[in-house]
């Protein structure tokens, strides 16, 4: 009996971590973690976004756009650094998403720029958008938004003109 008691509650463990595991977000074979923001100064007129774009599919696929309420314009970016200066270039064409492959829009590469921010983003709100890929379709998403000062990934030292 012991036994069965002990396979009965591995087996729960491991659906509760499967799940933990599973994407956020999910159209297609594409899944969406990971989604998070900033909290921004009252008066900031921008904020950007993060995610983690997992592709299960065997083509590539691409991020075509973001849309928003939060803000006037949301645009793809990424950093390119020239000179030793680390700017942001608007990606009109998207982001690639490799064929069973990943992609993580992170700070100091791909990244989501909200831009006129219609109000501040509130530390534990959250910040609701659709994504638009091109073959996978459209997901309604909501990126988390983290402590102001929130640095994951962040490469220090970079300089950064928009």
């Amino acid at each position: 009996m012991k036994f069965r008691q002990w396979a009965l509650a591995a087996a729960l463990g491991l659906c509760a971590a499967t799940s933990a595991w599973a994407g956020d977000y999910k159209v297609g074979q594409v899944e969406v973690d990971d989604l998070w923001v900033r909290a921004t100064a009252p008066g900031q007129a921008n904020g950007a976004g993060y995610m983690e774009i997992d592709n299960g599919a065997k083509t590539a696929d691409r991020l075509l756009s973001v849309s928003s309420n939060a803000a006037e314009r949301v645009e793809l970016h990424t950093v390119q650094t020239e000179n030793g200066v680390a700017r942001m270039r608007h990606l009109p064409d998207g982001v690639p998403v490799p064929a069973d492959g990943d992609v993580k829009l992170a700070p100091g590469g791909y990244h989501v720029m909200f831009l006129k921010l219609k109000q501040p983003f509130a530390e534990g709100a959250e910040v609701p958008a659709t994504l638009k890929f091109e073959k996978a379709g459209e997901v309604a998403v909501k990126f988390k938004v983290k402590p102001i000062g929130h640095n994951a990934g962040m490469q220090h030292g970079m300089n950064m003109k928009h």
